[in-house]
């Protein structure tokens, strides 16, 4: 059983930036992919990047594209999502994900994720 657990998120201005942390245990973390996905009030919880075992691919989501990057340090079981030039649109819940039956493809679907963290609170004021 994997665990994970973010950590990094607060409050920011507007233009700001901030570095969330997602700490794992209890897996092989070099074999995982894992994503970043975020959930604001009242909506759905979306994808945001997702970085790949295998050789360290990326993808984002659109509406983070060229802003945020995703990276991880496999000696640490830590995977990171730097958030630049930050919008008041990302106020979210943001919760990391790793996902291993689909491992050989990156994914965006929320469902193919097999573990999941508490998630942790990212407020951009304008």
């Amino acid at each position: 059983q994997v665990q994970l657990v973010e950590s990094g998120g607060g409050l920011v201005q507007a233009g700001g930036s901030l570095r969330l942390s997602c700490a794992a245990s209890g897996g092989t973390f070099g074999t995982y992919n894992m994503g970043w996905f975020r959930q604001a009030p009242g909506k759905e919880r979306e994808f945001v990047a997702a970085i790949s075992w295998r050789d360290d691919s990326t993808y984002y989501a659109d509406s983070v594209k060229g802003r945020f990057t995703i990276s991880r340090d496999n000696a640490k079981n830590t995977a990171y999502l730097q958030m630049n030039s930050l919008k008041p649109e990302d106020t979210a819940v943001y919760y990391c994900a790793a996902d291993w039956r689909s491992r050989y493809v990156l994914t965006t679907t929320r469902s193919r994720y097999d573990y999941w963290g508490q998630g942790t609170q990212v407020t951009v004021s304008s």
